[in-house]
């Protein structure tokens, strides 16, 4: 078949659609009447509903209308509900209470007022009893874990994985906080607007605003003016928010650290006794010389740093659309349309009309429509993601692009998270909440995560449990920037130039990853203790 008679093809079998137009006009609006008529019928359920993004907002919503009589504050506000859960529409919660006479009445109301909200399918409450009083609990008491988001450097995000690392927490089941310990600067109030701002106090001590469930506390919710004081007024400053905010029962709260390592930061990291720190960074080599700082300054207080985000790594650029033609000179084509429509009886007058549109068809069927991704451009260099892992031995590395949906987010006060719970940004966020709550975990149940390692100067070995090293292998296994091309990987240090009497000097463990090890003759190694391990193995092959 020749490109003319495809072209007469393509062009009758569109022509088609007008088939419908001979249908008795009766047919078609007995059609749109029974379309109608299906439409009407239908009802509307709790299936039918979406559930909304924000769903445990709404329900602490409803049941702030819970007034507890001993207080006269509202359950919500007290902190007393615990453990809630939405599976397949059923709402489950645990309501904790002192005074028990009134535990079946506020069990009746809870599920009365949640029941209402025109989403929720099954509800379940569980009343427990607690012997505490709600108005004296310690502030930090209930707190399960304390994770520290700190950057060292101002502007690289930190707030923004701060407030996204806790609601990908709390999306996963847990129950958060967040609190802002940056005075002069506090982020929190524009990055995350409360649900109700109103500042209400539980005894002598203040309740967490609340978004969606999770507890929100910052200087700038109590006072919005600029602080213009001196270091030491802000370290009693701080400490009245650590000891006089009821946060209640939490498995994580998030501490939104101020940039630096100075006296503030020291002060917070004792006062609240940090279970581990969540190091932010940028590509950049000045970024990555602060993580240094900040990793050292957590060590010497004995915080592990579990993961390391690496925010603005990378330009997204958004899926293009090209339609592509081919180079083709459709122009002979009318003349050929014509005379062969000529030749088959076609009433001249029609004839050049019906070539314009055989040669129309024939350039549409003939144009190509193909989606091209593009790679992330980093704008900002390729990175220090490795050279952490490699030299500080921090497993958990996360890569954030730049995108300008998550700070308008931030603006908005709304959290991207939330807005955008199934984006490949928010499942980012979430797989680093996976690796916090792992390594909390790990924190926790074990009693020691770092391997044992000793120097024996009479037999002039290392031993790292009940395996042994020498220590000419071990020095020759440096990754530091002197031995260790960074971006090529090709090994600087000559293996010859290292003796084999060479003896470590010192020996300190560097937060639960990694040994730093002071060599004879003033060469200072960094090892994580998966290298270790790897060196181990490579050595026990035939």
């Amino acid at each position: 078949m020749n490109i003319i008679h495809l072209a007469l093809f393509v062009f009758f079998l569109n022509s088609t659609y007008a088939f419908t137009s001979f249908l008795p006009r009766s047919t078609t609006i007995a059609a749109l009447q029974y379309s109608e008529i299906t439409t009407d019928v239908s009802t509307t359920t709790a299936v039918d509903v979406d559930i909304p993004t924000e769903w445990q907002g709404e329900v602490l919503k409803v049941l702030r209308n819970v007034i507890d009589p001993d207080s006269n504050q509202d359950i919500v506000t007290l902190g007393c509900i615990r453990n809630l859960a939405l599976v397949d529409r059923k709402v489950t919660f645990e309501v904790e209470l002192t005074t028990s006479p009134v535990k079946e009445e506020f069990a009746t109301e809870c599920k009365s007022l949640v029941s209402g909200l025109d989403w929720t399918g099954e509800v379940d409450v569980t009343m427990i009893s607690s012997t505490e009083n709600t108005g004296t609990t310690t502030a930090m008491g209930r707190v399960g874990a304390v994770i520290a988001v700190s950057s060292c450097k101002g502007g690289v995000g930190k707030s923004t994985t701060s407030v996204n690392l806790a609601f990908a927490l709390q999306s996963q089941g847990a129950s958060v906080g967040i609190f802002d310990a940056d005075i002069y600067g506090p982020s929190l109030p524009t990055m995350v607007k409360p649900d109700n701002d109103i500042v209400r106090f539980i005894g002598q001590q203040i309740a967490p605003l609340q978004r969606n469930g999770v507890s929100l506390m910052s200087f700038g919710f109590i006072n919005e003016g600029s602080a213009v004081m001196r270091g030491p007024i802000v370290t009693q400053l701080l400490d009245q928010f650590i000891t006089g905010t009821n946060w209640g029962s939490l498995d994580y709260l998030i501490i939104d650290m101020p940039p630096g390592t100075g006296d503030i930061q020291l002060t917070l990291t004792q006062k609240l006794n940090i279970t581990a720190a969540v190091i932010v960074t940028t590509p950049q080599e000045l970024s990555y010389v602060d993580v240094q700082l900040g990793i050292e300054m957590f060590d010497s207080v004995n915080v592990p740093c579990i993961a390391v985000v690496e925010n603005m790594a990378y330009l997204e650029l958004e899926k293009s659309t090209i339609t592509k033609k081919p180079k083709f000179d459709y122009s002979p084509l009318r003349g050929a349309f014509a005379e062969k429509l000529k030749e088959a009886g076609v009433d001249a007058s029609a004839t050049n009309d019906l070539a314009a549109q055989l040669v129309e068809i024939t350039q549409r069927t003939s144009t190509t429509t193909s989606s091209i991704e593009s790679e992330p451009v980093r704008i900002f260099g390729p990175g220090h993601m490795q050279r952490l892992s490699d030299q500080w031995g921090i497993q958990h590395t996360y890569s954030v692009p730049l995108m300008n949906r998550i700070a308008a987010n931030g603006d908005s006060g709304t959290p991207f998270v939330l807005e955008y719970p199934n984006s490949p940004q928010s499942r980012i966020y979430k797989q680093l909440a996976t690796s916090v709550v792992s390594e909390v975990s790990k924190i926790k149940n074990a009693t020691n995560l770092r391997p044992v390692i000793e120097y024996n100067e009479d037999f002039h070995i290392i031993s790292i449990d009940d395996e042994y090293l020498e220590p000419a292998e071990l020095r020759r296994a440096c990754r530091c920037a002197a031995c260790v091309e960074e971006f090529t990987g090709r090994q600087i240090l000559k293996p010859s130039s290292v003796p084999e009497n060479i003896k470590p000097m010192k020996m300190v463990p560097v937060g639960n990853y990694a040994i730093s090890i002071d060599w004879w003759g003033g060469h200072k190694s960094l090892y994580p203790y998966r290298q270790i391990k790897e060196l181990l193995q490579e050595i026990a092959q035939p």
